[in-house]
């Protein structure tokens, strides 16, 4: 407990710990329960229950009207800022074993981690990824239900990569996990922030607090670790106004210390200018350049030679699900993207146009997630029917809202001049395959959203949903 400063301790300090917990249904025989006053429940309620299934220590903000005897009771100021703490204790303090480094961002989190892994495990060097899609550690996954995984579960992954051997650690790191200090006692060789648009305003309410979430985490770095911020984002200044960590920036745009202009781009990749050296990469879009410039600065910031990141850039894949293509027979070309906010389907949308050069035209696909922020419906359908040719909004992951609703809510976004070229179609399938029927040869139908997802989220259940899955089918029947 050196990491943190009890208030009180009452009963035995001279006891062995099992393990620590934050879920009183998963409390085995000799955990220690950290409750924690969540947003959706208070942990202290399930003292008695944790302790009934052989919790032996308990850390609690307020002692409990009738202690249990045989049981530590360890008072704390705040459980939510220490249970990081006491788990990066607990698991032998990972990230002194090896250099972990956090992406944040509204866009780009899970490229920018799953490639600087991809690179440096190509470099030679074991690796963890801690991501959207998949944890890993070298080839070996571990799923995830979350972007960045409670501080316990994050923990003894570090702890397991660390043990493994591995050198380095990328991870996303979300305004939640920041906010709800699921990285707190963690310690950052790095951190990337790539850009800040509207997203989460369910749970932060205003974007100034979602800003500020992000902010948290520049805070919070020391001064041997390094910031590297996209300077063509108004936000990536702000971020780092209090960081004590050395600061890099990265532009398309402006003078930076990384730098980089496309020379010529298709739907195989693109020809690039990074720092004044040549490479070729088989990704496309402005935003794609982004990614690769923070990720050619933290390689460089790592100590690897320019050169050699290039290199290795230039034979990196794209990840699950951002940005994937898939042909038909007769030449239409169908894009599964993650892209789930206003701001990213632009992105991609303005990739598909660089690419296209009006040779054909762009079928969008797209709905919004259920229980998750209005606003950005609305805005979403306008962007896809402003950049598109023909628009159908369908169903994404309606969770516990009815698929209509949502649907009402993209469309109330829409112009007059819009509803011409608009379809609606609740079902996500008859959707897809509605657009391989309006495709010519040349075309492009941009399918955006749920990208690496198997799944379709509705009423509390996961179905089988694969949109790469979908939409070859669908042109395999044409």
């Amino acid at each position: 407990m050196s990491k943190v400063k009890p208030l009180t301790i009452t009963g035995s300090q001279d006891i062995d710990i099992s393990g620590v917990c934050i879920d009183s249904r998963k409390v085995e025989d000799g955990n220690m329960f950290v409750a924690i006053c969540g947003t959706q429940s208070d942990g202290h309620l399930f003292i008695d229950k944790a302790i009934d299934s052989g919790a032996k220590a308990v850390a609690c903000q307020q002692m409990p009207d009738s202690p249990r005897p045989g049981v530590t009771y360890i008072v704390l100021e705040d459980t939510e800022d220490a249970v990081g703490k006491i788990a990066t204790q607990f698991y032998g303090d990972p990230t002194t074993r090896l250099k972990l480094i956090g992406v944040t961002g509204t866009n780009g989190k899970t490229t920018i981690a799953t490639l600087l892994f991809k690179m440096f495990r190509q470099m030679g060097f074991k690796c963890g990824l801690c991501s959207t899609v998949c944890n890993y550690i070298e080839d070996k996954a571990c799923p995830t239900s979350q972007t960045t995984p409670d501080p316990i579960t994050l923990n003894a992954l570090l702890g397991q990569m660390a043990d493994e051997g591995c050198q380095y650690a990328f991870m996303e790191c979300s305004s939640h996990a920041i906010q709800q200090k699921r990285i707190g006692g963690l310690n950052f060789a790095g951190a990337i922030f790539t850009n800040l648009t509207r997203d989460h305003l369910d749970y932060h309410k205003t974007f100034e607090n979602y800003r500020d979430a992000k902010k948290a985490f520049f805070d919070m770095l020391s001064k041997d670790a390094f910031a590297i911020i996209n300077a063509d984002d108004k936000n990536g200044s702000f971020m780092v106004q209090n960081t004590k960590a050395q600061v890099k920036t990265y532009s398309m745009m402006r003078s930076a210390d990384f730098h980089a202009k496309i020379i010529e781009m298709g739907f195989e990749g693109m020809h690039l200018n990074i720092n004044g050296q040549e490479v070729h990469v088989p990704l496309v879009g402005k935003f794609n350049v982004s990614n690769l410039l923070a990720i050619y600065g933290t390689a460089v910031m790592l100590g690897r030679e320019p050169i050699d990141v290039l290199t290795v850039m230039s034979s990196l894949s794209s990840v699950s699900g951002r940005f994937e293509t898939v042909r038909s027979a007769n030449g239409v070309t169908a894009i599964v993207d993650y892209a789930h906010t206003p701001d990213a389907l632009e992105n991609v949308l303005e990739a598909v146009h660089e690419v296209l050069q009006r040779r054909g035209e762009v079928i969008t696909v797209c709905g919004a997630g259920g229980n998750r922020d209005k606003g950005k419906r609305p805005q979403m359908a306008k962007i896809a029917a402003k950049m598109s040719d023909k628009v159908i909004i369908t169903s994404d992951n309606p969770r516990f809202e009815e698929p209509q609703d949502i649907i009402n809510d993209m469309l109330a976004g829409l112009g007059d001049a819009d509803k011409p070229h608009t379809l609606a179609i609740v079902d996500r399938r008859e959707a897809i395959r509605t657009a391989t029927l309006l495709a010519k040869p040349g075309d492009v139908i941009l399918i955006a959203g749920k990208g690496h997802e198997d799944y379709q989220e509705i009423k509390g259940v996961k179905h089988h949903f694969d949109d790469k899955e979908v939409v070859s089918e669908a042109f395999q029947q044409r």
